[in-house]
């Protein structure tokens, strides 16, 4: 490691939360790789593959397929300078490729033009690529609750985007197609554009599922061989029981929580001194993963410890772990990681979160006004209503005004609510 790192700030970099990995590297590489947006590109974050920050004209429009683009052109343990498609527009960039992976791309400030010491910054995000990795590895529970925070939110904004591009392309191929239109070549290339068009938007969305669901009986297979890493100097006879391959996929966070907390049962169930046999199975409905792991005659697992290991990344996805033990019988441990959070909050608790203001614009948005008439009723400006309604999006966590106004009837709001 160079002489010159400066190993607490490097420390800080790799021990804080995850989601705010990008912001506190930016700051360490600040001085010696001025930059003006830096974005980490790793598989492994199924929530958040692109962790980014600096200027938000490039990291608000930074697309995966342009990260794997540029990915494809760097070797791995390499680095590169080049001119690159990033945010919809061609950026001069240094990129370092870590050897398991993942890529670092900086857009360098205009005045830099050579890249300064690219081996070093090489060393350097090496350790942070593998601070990612073991993070993702061990599940940990902030993590998992980062990760599901991130697939919800995409998951909702996926199928906004998606339902409305959609609409519209299909729209224009609809009148494009019209045998009332005489321009026939006019009409042939606009057709073209458009079904190349629906393509890629759904080739988009196929991609975005790909790293943010893995199948169920592929998670249980790398599963497998990690518990056989684990067990390759004991004794005891492991049986695996494979969940369906017509399952529903599992959500990122879920595929990694389910892996990581099999594989501390197993650890702890190795404990055991007369640990003959050990049966470990994955089944699913529709919603939810369910794991269960025993073995046979032992029954002497330390229940409290380990039911005390998966506690954290139980309660970060509203998982329920259960761990019994009977001497001379035997041990088990059962999980139920559910695909989706469940909501605890009634509608009047989560119209609890808005402000009077707010509450009466929901009032009219329920009553089906529109944001001019919302405007002169409550004698605002229609700007101010479009911030009053997207605070209220924003906090009953919904993506329409149709939802909004549905939490707002259930809740009684729509004839009348006082703060």
């Amino acid at each position: 490691m160079p002489e010159s790192v400066d190993l607490p700030a490097l420390r800080d970099v790799v021990e804080g939360p995850l989601a705010e990995i990008a912001v506190r590297f930016s700051r360490l590489l600040a001085e010696d790789w001025p930059h003006q947006a830096l974005v980490i590109f790793t598989l492994e974050c199924t929530g958040r593959p692109r962790k980014v920050t600096g200027a938000k004209e490039i990291t608000d429009k930074v697309a995966i397929r342009e990260l794997e683009a540029l990915k494809s052109l760097v070797e791995p343990g390499g680095h590169l300078t080049t001119t690159a498609t990033l945010g919809g527009a061609p950026r001069p960039v240094w990129a370092v490729r870590d050897p398991g992976g993942t890529l670092l791309v900086l857009v360098p400030r205009p005045s830099r033009k050579r890249f300064p010491q690219p081996a070093r910054l090489a060393e350097i995000f090496g350790i942070v690529a593998t601070s990612i990795r073991q993070q993702v590895t061990q599940a940990s529970p902030d993590y998992l609750a980062e990760s599901r925070a991130a697939s919800s939110e995409r998951a909702r904004t996926i199928v906004e985007m998606a339902a409305a591009h959609e609409t519209a392309l299909v729209t224009i191929l609809t009148a494009l197609r019209s045998t009332r239109l005489d321009d026939h070549r006019a009409r042939l290339v606009a057709t073209d554009s458009a079904s190349a068009a629906l393509v890629a938007l759904r080739s988009a969305h196929q991609a975005d599922l790909a790293l943010s669901e893995e199948p169920a009986h592929i998670a249980f297979g790398r599963l497998r061989r990690e518990v056989r890493q684990v067990m390759r100097h004991h004794d005891a006879e492991v049986e695996f029981v494979a969940p369906s391959k017509d399952g529903r996929p599992l959500p990122g966070e879920v595929a990694h929580a389910a892996r990581a907390m099999t594989c501390t049962a197993v650890l702890a169930f190795t404990t055991q001194p007369d640990l003959s046999r050990l049966r470990i199975a994955w089944t699913s409905d529709e919603t939810a993963l369910h794991l269960d792991v025993r073995d046979q005659e032992s029954g002497s697992l330390d229940v409290a410890g380990l039911r005390l290991q998966l506690d954290g990344r139980a309660k970060a996805l509203g998982a329920t772990a259960e761990v019994d033990a009977v001497p001379g019988w035997g041990s088990r441990v059962t999980v139920v990681l559910p695909f989706e959070p469940k909501s605890d909050r009634t509608g009047e608790a989560v119209l609890a979160d808005l402000n009077r203001r707010e509450l009466e614009v929901l009032r009219l948005v329920a009553r089906g006004q529109r944001n001019k008439t919302i405007a002169a009723a409550l004698g605002i400006t229609e700007s101010t209503v479009k911030f009053h309604v997207a605070g209220v999006l924003r906090k009953l966590d919904v993506g329409s005004r149709g939802e909004a106004a549905a939490l707002a009837l259930t809740a009684g709001i729509a004839a009348g609510h006082s703060a």
